[in-house]
């Protein structure tokens, strides 16, 4: 039997993913796709008056079954990218969205679900139950189901193309980063490197059998040379080379995305225009709390110019201080390697000073150490399991005192080759009550891109990664935390775009509390814990830049969501000269005339952000508030936390986030908590 079936047919079980090869994803998919479409047919036909049991149930079978046979495949080609697995994935993507275009205009499939929503029997249906339903209805008006005929066949081919360039450009910026790299021979050109640093690059030379120390655009590489480097030529030009990736700057053109972005905007549109919308930007709220492109456009402009003073203020000092170092004209590619050394000079505070006391291990411990006393909830871990690299580790979480766990998780942490950079958090299994009776365990994926151990020594994390780690266990504890038990309201699914970064960013709070750190730190050499001047340091740099950054975010946002509202392909729009207009609006930092950022911007042109990237500052909102509440009664308060697990984790996408947010507490949000965390005065 072909092995992406096993988990399929056994709900209970792991994907088995030593036993995946390239030749089972094109039949898996197919045989999946024909059955599924077969049973759905049987029971349109067959299902007189559709209830949930004869109707809902069996349609969740089939959702679950493409989670547990695509998903793993899907997850392969991020972690372990390989063309021939990337051209099958390809060629399944395309009878994947065939799929979910032809099910989303089936006109009988419909009926049933309207038939459903005006039965006798929905007033009874739990909320979860009826925002399923809901849900579904939406779905339906969102592929397109009262389109004409002619309409439905052009939105499907729309849906089609769009699935194909997003993964074509996600690729490409993989390919791109890959396609860079630059030999050092003479040490003294990594002068101010630490160790560590250097190990990396040594090492990564090494892997190519080449002797010196290799630098490439892989974050830990490309940062450790922003952030460290005297040589102001050597970070130049490895800034230039990350900044022009995927583009027509980059030094090898092959992977360029400017048609790309073009064809994925022109294509946005006119699927927004068929489904009645006036641009991409109001078809992507119509799944969000936003109300509006108005409010969206209104809430970031807002945030900019209460920072835009501070963060002008901040650059000053910025240059003043270069001047110190014999930087009379402040470039992009100095801001990192100043702001760190005025950074160590301010507050006797910089990233390796932080780093040898979060060794990887006791950060770790740390993490599940606040989980047990926040949320009441014990993670050990698990050996024997399959898993895709010898790296990767696996836990288990179980409730105070239980027996068996509840949940579980992969870690996959270091960057390597082949692996798709940035951090994220991925389901592999979502929570659901399976008709058998059986109750399938949330299991998801949690990724990152850190400095993996050099020779002998652990591998310590900065400051910056430790928020990373966080920030996606906030997404996992989302997904395996719920108590829902419908596959689309389960978890992390159905919940509206700009209210998921609220668990993720919430945990990243831990971070900068004593509470916390001193359940996540220990030198490497001493056992210390992080000492009293360090903690008021890192206190302290919590506000350091921290207008700029700021900015920087809201120059992304703004820029994506803009772009989506404007765009229309009868007044053709320069994407590179709209980007520096927004620039120049909201930023204080302005970038060389050969940058490309939006060509590298996976998060809207291959990932789920696209006229959504607003989501992580509306989120934050939310999450600092939220947090503000464990401040009043206690950062590790069991009670606070309890709070925080039954409403914004369990009900996972059954009820709409403001009023879980209300629930928990107990009034509307407020932006003060999130600036007087951001260290702004507004």
């Amino acid at each position: 039997m072909n092995p992406l079936f096993n988990s399929q047919y056994h709900p209970t079980e792991l994907p088995v993913f030593s036993e995946f090869h390239v030749e089972h994803i094109v039949p898996a998919v197919e045989t999946l796709l024909a059955d599924n479409l077969a049973k759905i047919a049987a029971l349109v036909a067959e299902t007189q008056q559709p209830t949930w049991q004869n109707f809902m149930e069996p349609l969740e079978a089939c959702d679950a079954a493409i989670e547990r046979v695509w998903g793993p495949v899907g997850h392969l080609d991020a972690v372990k990218n390989d063309d021939a697995w990337h051209e099958a994935y390809n060629a399944c993507l395309e009878k994947l969205t065939d799929y979910s275009t032809r099910l989303g205009q089936d006109a009988e499939l419909f009926a049933k679900y309207k038939a459903l929503a005006s039965s006798d029997e929905y007033a009874s249906y739990s909320l979860a139950q009826k925002k399923v339903i809901e849900n579904g209805l939406r779905g339906f008006r969102l592929s397109g189901i009262d389109l004409a005929p002619e309409q439905q066949v052009r939105f499907k081919d729309i849906s089609q193309q769009l699935s194909q360039l997003s993964s074509q450009f996600s690729n490409q910026v993989l390919k791109s980063t890959q396609a860079w790299s630059k030999l050092i021979e003479n040490e003294a050109d990594l002068d101010g490197l630490p160790d560590s640093a250097k190990g990396l690059l040594a090492q990564l030379a090494e892997q190519k059998n080449q002797t010196g120390w290799r630098i490439t655009l892989d974050f830990p590489s490309y940062h450790a040379v922003m952030l460290n480097a005297h040589n102001r030529e050597l970070r130049a030009e490895v800034y230039k080379a990350f900044a022009t990736r995927a583009s027509d700057q980059a030094a090898d053109t092959t992977f360029d995305n400017s048609e790309l972005i073009n064809k994925i905007l022109k294509l946005r549109f006119e699927k927004a225009q068929l489904l009645g919308f006036n641009n991409y930007a109001e078809l992507s709220l119509a799944t969000k709390m936003a109300d509006s492109t108005e409010q969206v456009i209104g809430f970031l402009e807002d945030l900019a110019v209460k920072s835009k003073p501070q963060a002008q203020a901040e650059l000053q000092s910025l240059k003043d201080f270069a001047k110190t170092l014999g930087i009379e004209d402040l470039q992009p590619w100095d801001v990192t390697y100043v702001s760190e050394k005025l950074k160590d000079q301010t507050l006797s505070l910089s990233q390796e000073t932080l780093k040898p006391y979060f060794p990887l291990s006791k950060v770790l411990e740390g993490l599940f150490t606040i989980t047990q006393q926040v949320f009441g909830v014990q993670i050990k871990q698990k050996q024997g399991v399959d898993v895709w690299h010898p790296e990767v580790k696996f836990f288990e979480l179980y409730e105070q005192g239980a027996e068996h766990p509840f949940a579980a998780f992969y870690l996959d942490l270091y960057a390597r080759e082949n692996k798709r950079g940035g951090a994220w958090m991925d389901s592999a299994i979502t929570r659901w009550h399976h008709p058998q009776g059986v109750l399938q365990k949330p299991v998801a994926y949690l990724v990152c891109n850190f400095t993996p151990p050099v020779g002998d020594k652990p591998a310590c994390l900065t400051h910056d990664e430790v928020t990373t780690l966080f920030h996606e266990f906030g997404h996992g504890i989302h997904h395996m935390m719920t108590k829902m038990q419908h596959l689309d309201v389960s978890g992390i699914a159905g919940v509206p775009w700009d209210a998921v970064e609220l668990p993720s960013q919430f945990m990243e709070n831990f971070c900068w509390e004593q509470e916390g750190l001193d359940l996540m730190t220990a030198h490497i050499e001493t056992g210390a814990t992080l000492p009293a001047e360090l903690l008021v340091s890192l206190k302290k740099s919590r506000g350091f830049l921290s207008a700029m950054a700021m900015l920087r975010q809201l120059e992304f946002s703004l820029f994506d969501f803009k772009l989506h509202t404007v765009y229309n392909p009868e007044n053709p729009l320069d994407v590179l000269a709209f980007a520096k207009a927004v620039r120049q609006q909201v930023a204080v930092v302005m970038l060389p005339e050969w940058h490309r950022f939006p060509h590298s911007f996976s998060h809207i042109f291959a990932g789920g952000y696209a006229a959504g990237y607003f989501s992580y500052k509306w989120a934050e909102v939310l999450s600092a508030d939220a947090f503000s509440l464990f401040e009043e009664t206690g950062i590790l308060n069991a009670d606070t936390g309890a709070k925080f697990k039954n409403t914004i984790l369990a009900s996972g996408g059954s009820v709409h986030p403001m009023e879980l947010f209300k629930a928990f507490r107990g009034r509307e949000p407020q932006i003060d908590a999130l600036l007087r965390h951001s260290g702004i005065a507004a």
